[in-house]
Order: structure tokens, then sequence, then C-alpha cells
């Protein structure tokens, strides 16, 4: 076979003309080979950015600083609460003093911290109510040997409505 393609002279032509006819199509429509190829290394790619985002890096001093201050606030509200009725015990012309003091901030201002304090706990309350993980509910499936089981008739399935009770006979018939 390859003495004759030699001879006449036609295999590296008809070579060219298949390549070049390959070329013209996938002008036309789309190498699937080449479209799967790349969404594959798109697809790669994703992955492997994603999978960065999510490796845990150890933190740092000041990481470790910041979620330490966002843990004090719950401690140092309860504590404060609590050491407020303890100066009001030790000196209460002072207490008094400062009490006073607190009935002169304006009533917008209590709003303002209102709104903080609310939000901040809101907030944080909200979070865990999301993440809570819900106990499923138990469904009693026992029938006791006690119970009657009603036996409905055919009849009975439109004992209220005319119209269906006309039409359902008209089925039967």
């Amino acid at each position: 076979m390859g003495m004759i393609d030699r001879f006449i002279g036609l295999g590296q032509g008809v070579t060219a003309l298949g390549s070049a006819a390959t070329g013209m199509a996938e002008v036309f429509t789309q190498n699937a080979t080449r479209k799967m190829e790349l969404e594959e290394e798109a697809y790669a790619r994703a992955i492997n950015q994603l999978g960065q985002e999510f490796q845990t890096v150890r933190p740092g001093f000041f990481d470790s600083f910041v979620n330490g201050l966002n843990r004090l606030p719950r401690p140092l509200l309860a504590l404060g609460t609590m050491a407020l009725f303890v100066y009001a015990m030790i000196e209460p012309e002072g207490f008094g003093l400062r009490m006073m003091g607190l009935q002169q901030v304006p009533e917008p201002l209590w709003w303002l911290l209102g709104a903080i304090v609310g939000f901040y706990f809101g907030a944080r309350e909200a979070h865990h109510f999301r993440h809570r993980v819900w106990p499923a509910q138990q469904v009693k499936t026992s029938v006791t040997t006690t119970q009657q089981v009603a036996v409905r008739k055919p009849d009975d399935d439109f004992a209220d409505n005319a119209a269906l009770r006309d039409w359902a006979a008209g089925l039967r018939e």
C-alpha cells in the first residue's frame, strides 16, 4: 500500500487536504475535545483556589489578641453589674452621686446604647440560633387493637356536596 502511494503521489496531498479540512471545520464548530480539556483545567484551577482559601493558618499575636477582646463584653457586663451592687453597699454616697450623674445623660444617648448592646447580643444569638442542631421529632406510629377503624362507603365521599355526588355517580355508570 505504501508503494502505491509513492508511485501515484497522492499520500501527502491527501494528508494535507485532510488537515486543511479539519482546520476549516474547527473555524465553524468548536472542537469538543479541546472544550472538555479547557473546562477541566478551569475547574481544577477553581478547586485549587477554593482549597487555598480554606487552609488554616496559625493565628498570630494580633489575631489571638482580637479574639480575646471579642470574648470580653459578656463577662465584663455581668461582673460589672455585680460590682455595682458591691460598690453601692461599700460606698452608698459615691454610688448615689454617680447614679444622679447617670440621670443627666440625655435620652437619645440611652437609645443609642440600647441599640448597640441589642445589636451586639442579638447578632450573636441569631448566629448561634442559625447553627443550632435541632433534634428530630419522634413520630408515634403505634396503633392499639382497641381503636376502631372507620370503613367509608363510596357514597360517603361526597355526602356534603351534591354536585360532586352527581359527578361521581356519572363516573360509575
